[in-house]
């Protein structure tokens, strides 16, 4: 007889065709991210294998456990799919079949609800809303089940007649922390933000002073940085729901990263803005999370900042300066940007910099030695000034 703690039969196949096998996994990230997040991947150890970047992202190979993880401790992804199954299909005969092959119950809970996204390129089954209906006229019945829902996403890409099933384990953006309950208009997105400070070089011990702060995406950042806190820690992930989460495992690893937190042995992290509403955002978040407590918020001019007043030591200057509509009235911002490489040059000497404008030309009018780092924010083609103030 069976005890009441011995694994099911359905959970012993969950571990064997799930979580112990090698899966693929695919990070999706933003323009200009994917070597951030190729570092991320390898540092996380040898259970990551055969990472891979390609159109969109970072395609690598791991087990579930380890892309659960990866989920909970990469600050550049916007998500983590899972790839289930690859195949070919030119008709829907074929595509059913394939559908029907596939042990839903297995990846996914049994009280789903299932929001399917499918695109079609080059394929004979060329009508996405086609594809949609029919898998999910298979795969709800299979997972059919009382009680309350968790939504799930299921992602169908069709290429030249080949399909490729993903399933989203992030849930939310993974750049949704967990942290601001309110942000401004058009914020800097966080996994952004941690990317142009990893290519800046911030470290554990850097002071970072954050100009032109808005609600604080960079100190924020910087913060979790200083006190060793993943970037998903204070948010939950879809795959929570899974079937093949072991909910004891991760909350022993959360238990276990939070031994190692280091709360206030960071540098400083100084920020500021002109804009007192944005400001009070940060001061928010500041007041709810003990960890952001290193952060000293004021409102003060970047053209007014001198940083040997604030500390002794040369470390990370980011700034997210306003730019076209931000800007507002007739300023010319060839001009603006001017400027503020004129201050950085004078002010800043030895200090690395991270610095985003919108225009090519406007980085060249700072006359500072920036590498660019293009990538894709709100719409518009963006750059990030990354370098070295001479001193």
């Amino acid at each position: 007889m069976t005890s009441p703690s011995s694994p099911s039969a359905f959970e012993k196949r969950v571990k064997r065709r799930i979580s112990a096998r090698i899966h693929d996994f695919f990070a999706v990230c933003p323009p200009g991210l994917k070597t951030t997040c190729i570092n991320e991947l390898a540092v996380l150890g040898p259970d990551i294998r055969e990472i891979q970047p390609l159109p969109g992202g970072v395609a690598f190979k791991t087990k579930l456990p380890t892309a659960c993880l990866a989920n909970f401790s990469l600050g550049s992804p916007s998500k983590i799919l899972m790839r289930i199954a690859s195949f070919k299909a030119d008709n829907f005969s074929t595509l059913e079949k394939k559908i029907k092959q596939i042990d839903w119950e297995l990846f996914l809970p049994g009280n789903t609800k299932l929001n399917i996204q499918a695109t079609a390129h080059k394929s004979r089954l060329y009508h996405s809303g086609a594809i949609e209906e029919r898998c999910r006229a298979i795969i709800e019945p299979r997972l059919f089940a009382p009680g309350k829902k968790s939504e799930h996403s299921l992602l169908i890409r069709a290429d030249n007649d080949q399909f490729e099933l993903s399933l989203d384990m992030s849930g939310d953006l993974l750049f949704k922390r967990g942290i601001k309950q309110k942000v401004i208009t058009a914020p800097l997105r966080e996994n952004l933000a941690f990317a142009i400070l990893k290519t800046a070089g911030f470290t554990e011990q850097d002071v970072l002073v954050d100009p032109m702060c808005g609600s604080g995406t960079f100190s924020i950042e910087a913060a979790m940085i200083q006190s060793k806190i993943p970037p998903g820690f204070f948010r939950s992930f879809a795959f929570e729901h899974w079937p093949g989460f072991r909910k004891e495992t991760f909350s022993y690893l959360k238990t276990q990263v939070q031994k190692n937190f280091s709360l206030g042995d960071g540098g400083g992290i100084f920020a500021s803005d002109i804009d007192g509403s944005a400001l009070s955002l940060l001061e928010e978040a500041i007041g709810q999370h003990e960890f952001l407590k290193s952060i000293q918020a004021r409102k003060t001019d970047f053209f007014d900042i001198q940083p040997a007043q604030l500390t002794q030591k040369k470390g990370v200057v980011v700034l997210n300066p306003p730019y076209g509509k931000r800007l507002g009235g007739d300023m010319d911002m060839t001009r603006f940007f001017s400027e503020i490489g004129k201050k950085l040059s004078a002010d800043f000497k030895g200090w690395r910099v991270g610095i985003i404008y919108p225009e090519k030309a406007l980085g060249k009018a700072m006359k500072l030695p920036l590498q660019p780092m293009p990538f894709f924010h709100g719409g518009l083609d963006l750059y990030a000034g990354i370098g070295k103030i001479r001193g």
